[in-house]
């Protein structure tokens, strides 16, 4: 199982390297060369592609260190009574959705959560960059916040094509990536769910009524902190909100 396991990673890592290290040496090769007359735009444009470049190397590093550590037992964590709606709007700052792609409802009341925020605003982020790169053009992507017992729920919910019943655990192992072709090595849902567990909570995949798929995010509520929250929003990537 482990020599397994290391050969997947191998071939994920070696195949996902490839792309933005080349095209990163490509173009870092170009802004150096003193025999191509280029132009600001061409400059502007090496530089882009340079960024974007590193930015996926970055992000594939940063799954395989959280993976290890994962698999260690090493993850620091610091619980702490914190505000969902806070937390979920940082979570959307580095995302550029068109808009109107993300609406999300954080109902009066909702008490905080026990968790660490810069742990869960990282889940958050991902669920939302998954549910958006597989919902419909025209749809939204909704983030619906309850309250259930000692627990804070946020439901993460697409309409695009969805995942079988029977692929659903298959999801959160390694290096699976399902319908999504893209770069990366499939560790986004795997951690996702590992850093939550991390936090004391959970984290599962149901059918979205119509057609899609819901994530729903557990986390202990923080004890005594029901109090008044944000009202239920829209909210667009744009910043603007909107009272639903």
């Amino acid at each position: 199982m482990a020599d397994r396991a290391r050969a997947a990673l191998l071939g994920a890592v070696s195949h996902d390297l490839r792309t933005p290290l080349a095209a990163a040496k490509a173009a870092v090769s170009c802004l150096r060369s003193y025999e191509l007359p280029l132009t600001a735009q061409d400059h502007d444009d090496l530089l882009a592609t340079a960024d974007e470049s590193l930015n996926l190397l970055t992000h594939l590093a940063t799954g395989l260190l959280d993976m290890t550590r994962l698999q260690a037992g090493a993850v620091p964590v610091f619980p702490r009574p914190a505000d969902l709606g806070e937390i979920t709007m940082r979570s959307l700052a580095g995302l550029r959705p068109r808009e109107g792609a993300i609406m999300v409802a954080i109902p009066p009341g909702l008490p905080q959560v026990m968790a660490d925020p810069a742990i869960m605003e990282r889940v958050i982020a991902n669920l939302i960059a998954n549910a958006l790169r597989y919902a419909p053009d025209g749809s939204a992507v909704l983030l619906i916040a309850s309250a259930r017992a000692d627990q804070v729920e946020l439901c993460v919910v697409d309409h695009g094509p969805g995942v079988p019943e029977a692929d659903r655990d298959r999801m959160f192992a390694p290096f699976q990536r399902l319908h999504d072709t893209s770069s990366g090595v499939g560790l986004g849902l795997t951690v996702s769910r590992g850093l939550t567990e991390a936090m004391g909570g959970t984290l599962e995949p149901e059918g979205t009524p119509g057609g899609g798929l819901t994530m729903t995010m557990s986390v202990p509520a923080a004890p005594g902190t029901a109090r008044q929250s944000s009202p239920a929003a829209s909210l667009t990537q744009s910043g603007r909100e909107e009272a639903a």
